[in-house]
């Protein structure tokens, strides 16, 4: 099957550095289809017409229209994988900056990677097998999020009844980025995510960054 990748810095603080997103022509031009027509719009001969090539020339690459949109959000879910990680990681000891990094990685991960961030909802025509499986991968940020808060509520960091359910609201809220994000619009990746972060910390309870 072929492959795609995003460029994973080796140092910790890479977690910001966002360079091209590095896919296959044939993943191209299904990300565009999709966030075009949407995945049950879309066809493996409109695919193949965008790359210039015979729908059994496609089908040499990958198993069928599912197998492109799993190639796809893996490709997603393992980019802001590892950037959640490394962010956390970046602050040992220190709910409250995890928390900020954290947040801060998944809205940067939704602007500068909104093209592959906006095929989330298009997982629910995944087959059970492969829904479980991307459920998983998706699982790996909501569990890093969660022992932050967790953490930040045993030592008084954040006041919060419900880490799990705050986290999972939270993620939403980050998530929701994506449906609307546009790189020409009047404010930054960097912008938004020092946005979201403020209003994430006031929503475990912790008071917002003082700008100048």
């Amino acid at each position: 099957m072929a492959q795609a990748s995003a460029a994973k810095p080796d140092a910790a603080s890479g977690w910001r550095d966002f360079g091209p997103l590095e896919l296959t022509p044939i993943l191209d031009a299904a990300v565009d289809e999709f966030r075009e027509s949407g995945f049950h719009g879309a066809t493996v001969r409109q695919i193949a017409r965008r790359v210039g090539m015979t729908v059994p020339a496609l089908y040499y690459h990958h198993e069928n229209k599912e197998g492109l949109l799993v190639a796809l959000l893996e490709l997603g879910t393992g980019d802001v994988a590892w950037r959640v990680r490394a962010a956390a990681r970046e602050a040992p000891g220190s709910p409250r900056e995890q928390f900020v990094n954290v947040i801060e990685a998944i809205v940067l991960h939704m602007t500068y990677r909104v093209r592959l961030a906006a095929l989330d909802s298009e997982n629910r025509y995944l087959s059970p097998s492969n829904r479980r499986r991307y459920s998983a991968r998706r699982k790996t940020v909501e569990t890093v999020l969660t022992e932050v808060i967790e953490t930040g509520s045993r030592d008084g960091t954040f006041t919060i009844a419900d880490p799990v359910e705050t986290s999972r609201a939270l993620l939403g809220m980050c998530q929701s980025v994506a449906r609307w994000y546009h790189a020409d619009g009047p404010l930054s990746p960097e912008e938004i995510a020092a946005r979201y972060v403020d209003i994430a910390l006031m929503t475990v309870g912790a008071h917002p960054r003082l700008r100048c």
